[in-house]
C-alpha cells in the first residue's frame, strides 16, 4: 500500500501516538495569535493537544511545570516552502543528497513524502529556530509534484506526516519556461492543456484505457493525481514572481475553478487588489530586495502592501541554506511596515490556513495540536533564542550537529 494512502487529511500519528504527559507552561507572556496576548498566562498541554490557555488555568496534580516567567510563549513556527527532510545538507549542491526532484516536466503523481529522511541534519537546526512544522516541497519542471506537511519530530516518516499531499505545485516563473519551449506563454499553454486533459481523462477513463481517445498531455497516474486539484479539494501552489505570471495564474484559477496560493510573488504588490478579490494567499520571501529578470519590481515592503490590500501573507525562505531565517524574514516584515502581530501570524496561523490545517495548527487554542515554543524574548528579534520547544505535546531536545560539534571542541586537548 502506498504511504500516501495511509495518511488522511491530518496524520493518524497525531491521534495514535503514545500519550504525552501533561505539561503546564506558566508565567510567560502568551501570544495565542488568534487573540490578544496574555500576561502571566498558562498553556496546558495534554495528550499531544492544547488543553487550556489563559491567565487562570487550573493545573492538574502531577503536571510537569515549565516556568516561563519573563519569557514569550508562541505557537510553533510553520515554514511553507522548504526542502526539510529532502536534503541531507544545508547546501543544495550535492545531487546525491536531493530527494525533491524527479525527471520530467509534468510529475503530478510525484509525492516527496516517499523520500523524506527523518535523520536529515537540517531538521534539528530548524527546530532550534522555533520551526515545528514545514511543507516539504518538490522542485523543477512545469508541475514538480505534490508537497507534504510534516511536523519536525519523529523517527519514521509516518510519525512526521501531518498531511500528504498538502498541495500540488505548478511553476509559471522562470523555472517553468523550458516546459513551454523556452516561453512563458508556452508554459501557460501547456499547463492549460494538462488541466483540460485531466478533465477529459476523468470523464473518459475507459476510453483512455482502451486507447480510444487522442494521446493526452500526461500519464494516467499524473492525470489521476490532478483530480483533487480540479475538484478544489487540494490547493495548487503556483510559483510566479512577475506580475504578468501572477495574472496568468489568476486567469487559470478562474477558468478551472481552482483553489490556488501564490509561491514567490516578488511583484505581487502590483497585483494586490486582484489577489485580495480572488482570496489567494501569497507565500513570499520578505528578505527579497534584489531585482532579477524574474521580478524586477522587488521591494522590501511587499508583504505590507499586500496585507494593507487584504491579502493573506505567509513568510517563507526557500533557499535550502536559509530556512533557519524564517523568523528573520518575519522580523523584516515588521521593519518594513507590517504590525508585529500580523508578522507573527504570517509564520503561524496564516501559514496553517494556506495549507488548509488552520483548524488544528497555527495558534494556541484549546484542542489544537500542541506545537509550542518558549522564547527568551521577542521571537522576531534575532538575539532571542528558543528555550523550550514542544511538538505534539512532547519536549524536543534543542540539540543539532552544530551544538554537538561545539561541545566536542569547546575544550581542545592539550598540544605537545
Amino acid at each position: 500500500m502506498r504511504r500516501a494512502a495511509l495518511v488522511p487529511l491530518l496524520a493518524v500519528a497525531i491521534a495514535t501516538a503514545a500519550r504525552a504527559q501533561t505539561i503546564a507552561i506558566t508565567g510567560g507572556t502568551v501570544h495565542p495569535v488568534s487573540g490578544p496576548r496574555i500576561e502571566g498566562g498558562t498553556v496546558l498541554l495534554r495528550d499531544g493537544n492544547i488543553a487550556a490557555v489563559g491567565a487562570d488555568v487550573a493545573i492538574p496534580d502531577g503536571a510537569t511545570r515549565v516556568d516561563a516567567t519573563g519569557r514569550w510563549v508562541t505557537p510553533g513556527l510553520i515554514h511553507l516552502r522548504t526542502t526539510l527532510g529532502l536534503r541531507l545538507l544545508d547546501s543544495g549542491g550535492q545531487e546525491e543528497t536531493q530527494e525533491d526532484v524527479a525527471e520530467g516536466e509534468v510529475k503530478a503523481a510525484f509525492n516527496v513524502a516517499e523520500g523524506l529522511d527523518p535523520a536529515s541534519m537540517t531538521i534539528p537546526v530548524a527546530r532550534m529556530e522555533g520551526i515545528t512544522s514545514a511543507v516539504a516541497a518538490p522542485s523543477d519542471g512545469l508541475m514538480p509534484g505534490q508537497a507534504a506537511l510534516i511536523d519536525l519530530a519523529g523517527a519514521r516518516v509516518d510519525e512526521m506526516l501531518v498531511k500528504s499531499p498538502v498541495a500540488m505545485l505548478a511553476d509559471l516563473s522562470e523555472g517553468g519556461k523550458e516546459s513551454g519551449g523556452g516561453s512563458r506563454a508556452g508554459a501557460v499553454l501547456r499547463l492549460r492543456r494538462v488541466l483540460r486533459d485531466a478533465l477529459e481523462y476523468a470523464q473518459r477513463k475507459e476510453d483512455f484505457r482502451r486507447a480510444r481517445i487522442q494521446p493526452l498531455a500526461a500519464a494516467a497516474e499524473d492525470l489521476e493525481a490532478l483530480q483533487p486539484v480540479l475538484r478544489g479539494e487540494l490547493p495548487l501552489f503556483v510559483i510566479a514572481n512577475r506580475r504578468n505570471d501572477i495574472e496568468s495564474a489568476l486567469r487559470i484559477a478562474r477558468e478551472f475553478k481552482l483553489r490556488i496560493a501564490l509561491y514567490g510573488g516578488v511583484e505581487a504588490w502590483q497585483a494586490a487588489p486582484a489577489l485580495a478579490a480572488a482570496n489567494v494567499p501569497v507565500i513570499l520571501e520578505p528578505l527579497t530586495d534584489v531585482p532579477s529578470f524574474d521580478g524586477l519590481g522587488a521591494r522590501l515592503d511587499n508583504a505590507t502592501l499586500l496585507r494593507e490590500a487584504g491579502v493573506s501573507v505567509v513568510a517563507a525562505q526557500s533557499d535550502a541554506a536559509h530556512f533557519r531565517d524564517l523568523r528573520q524574514a518575519a522580523g523584516n516584515e515588521v521593519r518594513n511596515g507590517m504590525p508585529w502581530e500580523e508578522a507573527l501570524q504570517s509564520v503561524t496561523l496564516a501559514a496553517a490556513e494556506a495549507a488548509l490545517v488552520g483548524d488544528r495548527y497555527g495558534s494556541l487554542d484549546t484542542g489544537k495540536v500542541a506545537n509550542v515554543v518558549v522564547w527568551s524574548g521577542d521571537p522576531l528579534e534575532l538575539s532571542s533564542r528558543v528555550e523550550h520547544l514542544f511538538i505534539r505535546g512532547r519536549a524536543v531536545p534543542l540539540v543539532s550537529r552544530q551544538t554537538e560539534l561545539l561541545e566536542r571542541y569547546r575544550r581542545l586537548p592539550p598540544t605537545y
